[in-house]
């Protein structure tokens, strides 16, 4: 691990673990409000368009290296009651470039206001608007990190039972898969995990599910039967408390024959791409996104 990466860990542990326990969902929105100024603004040459998908405000991002006929949906994280493009820019001109494609990246409503199954409502219908637009899903992958990992395996699972073609790829980054909290890294990763407080996933829980079967693999994948569901590449941080998480629906992707690629990087914390403007470990993870994603074009 590099130096960077621990001074990352020390930053993540002071900033942001230490200083989001217990936040409500509006406290959680004013501090990242205050801090949009600070994410770096894309190259001149990134365009960033607004438009609307289905209903869905989003952004389309395209570098010099995005291909026309190539199109990746991108699912942020944030607990499902958090989360703006805005603060997303850094990463998704990244994404745009190492698949070499059009990065659609959606502003789906969030929790409490709006519980399940309203942010996979959203992700259905940007996708479907974005293949009735001319996208071909086998140019097509889906992208989420941390909540928006879990929303992009439940929209594969929805969209297969209700007969809708997939997309050729998904590539889920720290992904929340188990909303019934049954992850034994929930507790062995408890004070290792340098981002998360494993006390704050219940509250968010209640705010999204609204009294929703924690086990509806619509809202925790993990439950689904994954058979049909196209390739998967799956980056988890080893000391995360959501390692479980991602580690068991690996598992639970091969049980089913799919094919599965399980990443496991040692002491990177939740999400770490969205450290890239810092973080060497994060320009490798992202070259590792859009090599995946470009193979399963290619193929």
């Amino acid at each position: 691990m590099s130096l960077r990466g621990e001074l990352v860990r020390l930053g993540a542990r002071w900033f942001i673990k230490r200083r989001t326990r217990r936040e409500t969902a509006e406290q959680m929105r004013q501090r990242l409000r205050a801090i949009e100024r600070l994410y770096p603004r894309p190259p001149a040459s990134t365009t960033t368009a607004a438009v609307n998908a289905g209903q869905v405000k989003a952004h389309r991002i395209t570098t010099p290296a995005s291909q026309s006929d190539r199109h990746v949906l991108y699912l942020h994280g944030g607990g499902y009651r958090a989360g703006a493009l805005i603060c997303y820019r850094h990463l998704t001109w990244r994404i745009a470039s190492a698949t070499r494609a059009s990065v659609l990246a959606i502003d789906y409503r969030l929790a409490p206001e709006h519980p399940f199954p309203a942010a996979l409502d959203d992700a259905i219908s940007a996708y479907r608007w974005m293949v009735a637009a001319g996208a071909d899903p086998c140019r097509c992958a889906v992208i989420g990190d941390s909540a928006g990992g879990g929303l992009a395996l439940a929209m594969l699972l929805r969209l297969r039972d209700e007969g809708f073609p997939t997309p050729a790829a998904a590539t889920v980054i720290s992904p929340w898969t188990d909303l019934a909290l049954t992850g034994a890294s929930l507790h062995r990763n408890a004070r290792s995990d340098p981002m998360l407080n494993a006390g704050d996933l219940p509250m968010l829980v209640a705010e999204y599910l609204a009294g929703t079967d924690p086990r509806n693999p619509y809202a925790s994948p993990l439950y689904g039967d994954p058979v049909g569901l196209p390739p998967v590449l799956i980056q988890v941080g080893s000391d995360e408390i959501l390692h479980d998480d991602a580690v068991r629906m690996a598992e639970r992707l091969r049980s089913a024959d799919c094919r599965v690629e399980l990443e496991i990087w040692p002491r990177m914390p939740h999400a770490w791409h969205l450290f890239v403007p810092v973080l060497p470990e994060a320009h490798r993870a992202i070259r590792r996104v859009g090599d995946f994603v470009r193979r399963r074009f290619a193929a």
